[in-house]
């Protein structure tokens, strides 16, 4: 056999394959794109990312299509998704539940910071500290004082052990050095429902779902609890504002990709996404919806994602809090 043809027969082959592989990256998009959501349809994620998905895909020249696979706090799509072709093609909905997944350590959740790229993020709705009016809370220093007053038994309410709402009242009592009692539910309608009817004291809420609750006079409204005050309670401070650092619970979702996946289809989808969040009629829509647009290109996506894993983890480990 002589070595040296087969070398130089491989030489030739190779290097006829990597203009190919060049040419598709500088065609992406060639075909459609499909981006994964874990929750049901009509949940605030997926109807903002059926909102992007319009704006993204007249940005990329291609459909987007947007698929729903509900379950397990969202770690069932993104097991999916990670294990899909890193072709820039299967996209997932990366969020805050996907964060307090990985924050719990738990090796048979994904791990979303080794799974995943993020390529960008989207948006975030803001939540808002809210009290029933039976509870005689017209303040943050109100709760404190109760709470201090009886340890272990003002209760919260949250939408499930382990969901963003039980960790946000978590971190509120490190915070504040209080002790309170978590309530869960199955899902955040039903704890809302006990909430007006006064069965428990106080839940972090979406400000979007609360908002007609407290112009109706059903609610009290104590703080925002997201990093900036919400738009549409402008003169409602923030938990930051009021003496707790850098406290901000909101539910924010970006988009990420299987990791490994190309720099330039990375940057390409990156720059997309940024650009169809400047969009007018997108804006609109957001806002008719509650969710604030959330611009943080790859690099700063990334930082923040891994930075929300990080504070999780401490919450979690602070409240003894563990995810089965």
């Amino acid at each position: 056999m002589n070595y040296g043809n087969c070398l130089a027969a491989l030489c030739v082959a190779l290097s006829a394959c990597m203009p190919a592989a060049a040419e598709a990256q500088d065609k992406y998009p060639s075909q459609p794109v499909r981006i994964v959501v874990g929750f049901p349809p009509g949940s605030s994620t997926d109807v903002g990312t059926r909102i992007l998905a319009g704006e993204l895909g007249r940005q990329l020249g291609q459909s987007v299509v947007v698929e729903n696979r509900p379950g397990a706090s969202s770690d069932i799509a993104a097991r999916a998704v990670a294990g899909a072709p890193a072709d820039g093609y299967t996209l997932f909905v990366i969020t805050i539940a996907n964060a307090i997944n990985s924050s719990s350590r738990n090796p048979d959740l994904v791990d979303i910071v080794k799974s995943f790229d993020v390529v960008g993020m989207v948006g975030n709705v803001p939540n808002v500290l809210v009290a029933h009016p039976g509870q005689k809370m017209q303040s943050v220093d109100d709760l404190i004082a109760a709470a201090k007053a009886n340890p272990g038994r003002v209760t919260f309410a949250s939408s499930g052990n382990g969901t963003s709402p039980h960790l946000a009242g978590e971190l509120f009592a490190n915070k504040a050095g209080v002790s309170l009692l978590h309530v869960p539910y199955r899902g955040s309608a039903p704890a809302m429902t006990d909430l007006l009817g006064g069965q428990v004291a106080i839940m972090f809420a979406p400000a979007s779902t609360a908002l007609p609750h407290i112009q109706a006079g059903k609610l009290v409204a104590l703080a925002a609890a997201s990093k900036a005050r919400v738009a549409a309670l402008p003169d409602l401070k923030t938990l930051s504002e009021l003496g707790l650092k850098d406290f901000d619970t909101s539910v924010w979702f970006g988009l990420a990709a299987p990791a490994g996946t190309g720099q330039d289809v990375q940057q390409k989808l990156s720059a997309a996404i940024q650009a169809s969040l400047d969009s007018p009629e997108l804006r609109k829509q957001f806002a008719a919806q509650g969710i604030e647009p959330f611009k943080a290109g790859s690099e700063d996506a990334s930082k923040y994602v891994r930075a929300e894993v990080e504070k999780w983890a401490e919450v979690m480990q602070a409240a003894g809090v563990k995810l089965e």
